[in-house]
């Protein structure tokens, strides 16, 4: 908008250079020309066909004098195209003897058409910069955003972890102090009926012991779902695999729920890793796939990986502390060799492992 404005301006000073050295009808034709040729380079900004039509109206001041006043209109045009040298044949007919005050104007409408361009340019670097400023500035604000979620995310993770370990602490002082000073108090309770002469204390010391027995079963239970709490299957597996990653593509799918039992975690956790290590001494393969999943009556692990292995070592110690593992848990795991992988398949049923 800012060049259309300079145009017209400039074209303003044109026309009357143009009125005061001509009055007939090329006064009309060169004005038209002028307009024309500035509004087709305008359009044709930066190809070479407005560097044709501003040169070949720069020839034209050789047939019509008149054009010559119409120069600064196309000057401008040539800066901004930065081929100022299309002007190059005007600029050699202004030498031969002409009309004076054409000249003159002339002389006067490039100095308005430089002065404006030098104006609108440094007008346009500075919106220029200013959006670059802006676009920076977004982009900045959309890193910062970013940089800021990831530290919220690793804030809310050590949370997490902290939380997870002190639920871990918890379930062991409990069980390391309350749960055998009820274990003791227990052992002497029963003693005690043992040792009772009196019929009368008799149902108050069973009724004691009966008291002892509930709490050290509640004792229990709730160190089992502390213990159970404390365990972070999905980031357990995800540091296992942070050990790998340099010699496998690791892909994990996880479809579990929260409340699985300890025991099992531990049973998939070591499969696992048992499976990782396995899979760095003798795996030939580049990416290794693990899935876990949670079913309505079992867990389901499967490991797979992409080497080619067409026979397993039955006396692999490796193998049999997986196999330890899911026996350990009630389940039953399975090795399968061939040419396209290597794969583990492992289920756990829940009634097994039922709270």
């Amino acid at each position: 908008m800012n060049r259309l404005f300079e145009k017209i301006g400039i074209l303003l000073v044109c026309l009357m250079g143009l009125i005061y050295s001509a009055q007939n009808i090329t006064l009309i034709i060169a004005a038209l020309i002028a307009v024309t040729v500035s509004s087709l380079a305008q359009v044709w900004a930066g190809r070479k066909a407005a560097w044709v039509l501003i040169a070949c109206c720069a020839a034209l001041c050789g047939i019509m004098p008149e054009m010559l006043n119409m120069m600064p209109l196309l000057m401008y045009d040539a800066l901004w195209e930065k081929k100022p040298i299309l002007l190059l044949p005007a600029a050699a007919f202004m030498i031969h003897p002409l009309n004076i005050s054409r000249i003159c104007f002339a002389v006067v409408g490039f100095a308005v058409a430089i002065i404006m361009f030098s104006r609108v340019s440094k007008l346009e670097k500075k919106v220029d910069t200013l959006q670059q400023m802006r676009d920076d500035a977004a982009e900045n604000n959309l890193a910062l955003r970013d940089r800021n979620e990831a530290i919220t995310l690793a804030q809310d993770s050590e949370i997490h972890i902290a939380t997870l370990k002190e639920r871990n602490r918890i379930a062991r002082e409990i069980h390391d102090n309350v749960g055998h000073m009820l274990t003791r108090s227990l052992l002497q309770a029963g003693a005690l009926i043992v040792i009772n002469k009196d019929e009368d204390m008799k149902e108050p010391l069973e009724s004691l012991k009966n008291t002892l027995d509930t709490a050290m079963t509640s004792i229990r239970s709730s160190v089992h779902d502390l213990y159970d709490d404390s365990i972070d299957l999905e980031k357990s597996i995800k540091d296992s695999i942070s050990t790998v990653d340099e010699r496998f593509e690791v892909k994990l799918d996880m479809d579990t729920d929260s409340d699985m039992p300890g025991r099992i975690k531990l049973c998939i956790l070591g499969v696992i890793k048992e499976s990782l290590s396995n899979a760095v001494k003798h795996s030939n393969g580049d990416k290794i796939f693990i899935s876990v999943q949670e079913h309505p009556a079992f867990y389901r692990l499967l490991i797979q990986d992409n080497g080619s292995c067409t026979k397993i070592s039955q006396t692999g110690i490796g193998l049999e502390n997986m196999q330890e593992r899911a026996r350990s848990a009630g389940g039953v795991i399975n090795f399968t060799p061939s040419p396209e992988g290597f794969r583990i398949f492992m289920t756990i049923p829940k009634k097994n492992n039922a709270d």
